[in-house]
Formats: C-alpha cells, sequence, structure tokens
C-alpha cells in the first residue's frame, strides 16, 4: 500500500501546525540552528517529516523497514539519503547521530519491543542529542483488517502519556517536555502525543 500512503500522507503535515512547531523548535535546539552530525527521521515512510527538516537546514537521513517506503522516499525526495534499516537494530554506529524524529513509527511494534528500540536510539544518538516522538494516545492494541482501501494485517500499539514518557527515561534519556493534542478534522480519532528528550551528557 506504498503508493497509497503517499497518495494520502506526503503533504500531511501542511494541515498539522502543532506537529510543524514541534519539528521547528526540535531544529532549532540542534547545534547552532543545524547539526554537525546528522538527524535521522525514522520510520520515515515516504519522507514528509525529513523532507521538512532538510528544508530548514537540517542534514537528514531517513529509514524504514519497509523497502517500498524507502523507494518512495527515494523518489519524492532525491536530494536525501534513505535506507532500509529495523528501530530494534539500528546499521547506525554509537552516538552517529545529532537527533532522532521518530512520528507514528513505534506504534507499529509490539509494546514488548518499543523498550529495545528506544535503548537503540539512545545508543546511536551522540550525547546531547535530541529526540522528538509521536504516537496515537489510547490504550492496548488497534488492529485493521483494511487500509487506505486496501487489504490489511495491522496491529497499532496504543501509549498513554505518562507511559511513553515514563519508557522514553527508562532507555537513559531525560525528558525535557511532552504533549498531548485531538486529532485534526480527518485525522484517525486518537489522541496525539509528544515527547521530547535528550541523551544525557
Amino acid at each position: 500500500m506504498a503508493s497509497a500512503y503517499v497518495d494520502r500522507f506526503l503533504h500531511e503535515l501542511e494541515g498539522k501546525p502543532f506537529d510543524r512547531e514541534l519539528l521547528l523548535r526540535f531544529a532549532a535546539g540542534l547545534p547552532d540552528g543545524r547539526a554537525t552530525n546528522p538527524v535521522c527521521d525514522l520510520g520515515c515512510g515516504p519522507g514528509q517529516v525529513g523532507a521538512f527538516l532538510a528544508g530548514l537546514g537540517v542534514d537528514v537521513i531517513g529509514i524504514d523497514l519497509s523497502a517500498a517506503m524507502v523507494a518512495q522516499a527515494r523518489r519524492h525526495h532525491p536530494a536525501l539519503t534513505f535506507f532500509q534499516g529495523d528501530m530494534t537494530s539500528l546499521p547506525l554506529s554509537d552516538g552517529e547521530l545529532d537527533g532522532i524524529v521518530c512520528f507514528y513509527a513505534l506504534i507499529h511494534l509490539p509494546r514488548r519491543l518499543v523498550p529495545a528500540a528506544l535503548y537503540e536510539m539512545h545508543r546511536v544518538l551522540a550525547q546531547g542529542g535530541a529526540l522528538l516522538l509521536a504516537v496515537h494516545g489510547g490504550e492496548g492494541t488497534l488492529h485493521a483488517d483494511e487500509m487506505l482501501g486496501l487489504p490489511a494485517n495491522l496491529n497499532v500499539t496504543l501509549f498513554s502519556l505518562n507511559e511513553l514518557a515514563g519508557l522514553v527515561e527508562d532507555a537513559g534519556f531525560t525528558v525535557v517536555e511532552s504533549h498531548e493534542r485531538a486529532p485534526y478534522e480527518g485525522e484517525h480519532p486518537t489522541q496525539r502525543l509528544y515527547v521530547s528528550a535528550v541523551r544525557p551528557d
């Protein structure tokens, strides 16, 4: 469903002012307003979040588990670098990144694997590196047999804001801020949760 996903979400940030504001603050908080090491758009999908950051002068790479999504990201953002990878075992060296944004990708992991992914994010971030997460709020999991009019077999892990912040802290991060917002018109009717954190020096 990669092509259908692109049609629906490639330009989604245009209608999400709160998300754009958080990304602007994230970029402004990087060293001298721009990273000296790359920032990773983790679970990048078609690359819309990474492209937004790149437009602010941030050096961005994108990683996604789906080869089809990586192909779409490369097609729509040919000036950026995207490659395939698993967020529970990232193909990156220790301290290689100055920042990670992970928007609505943790939700695709079973809850038991979320700590492993967060520990990996901690490993690949340099000291003082920034992390910005976005997930769907709720309890338990959601299952979908259809998405964007196509057959699917999707399980989505939902979080409370306190749970997500606690998991981030357990992985060794210091939480800087956390937010919750109601869905915008046209979004799936779940709360949106955001946690901003840093890897301590």
